[in-house]
């Protein structure tokens, strides 16, 4: 299997069965270069390494995202750590070190987000 579809099954994972061919697709339509380094790179060389799990990786790339103020990726990878497994008090814990480091902005805004992508969740 090469690096594109280890990432495509990768982020069918982490967004679902019925999210993977939409998010995709809404990389491709901006890019089409983007969508293949984005699923070959981000999904097939790094979320696929060892050493650390899913839920880990998920709540280091939360911290980097709401610390950078990178919205449409932190909402992706909010969704992305509640399905890897992460708790709300583990979302909230990891975004109180954003907030001692990154300032607490910015902890507010990734709370905003993660409230939308709550309510936009289907409920389990």
């Amino acid at each position: 299997m090469d690096d594109y579809q280890r990432g495509f099954e990768q982020f069918r994972k982490m967004v679902g069965d019925e999210r993977i061919d939409a998010l995709v697709q809404r990389f491709r339509s901006v890019c089409p270069d983007f969508e293949r380094e984005v699923v070959t790179v981000v999904g097939g060389r790094i979320w696929t390494r060892g050493s650390i799990d899913l839920k880990t990786r998920s709540l280091c790339s939360i911290c980097v995202l709401a610390a950078l103020g990178r919205v449409n990726a932190l909402k992706l990878n909010l969704e992305m750590a509640i399905n890897n497994g992460a708790a709300l008090d583990e979302i909230f814990e990891a975004l109180f070190q954003v907030a001692v480091y990154a300032g607490f902005p910015a902890m507010w805004d990734a709370l905003v987000m993660l409230e939308e992508v709550l309510k936009d969740m289907p409920r389990k």
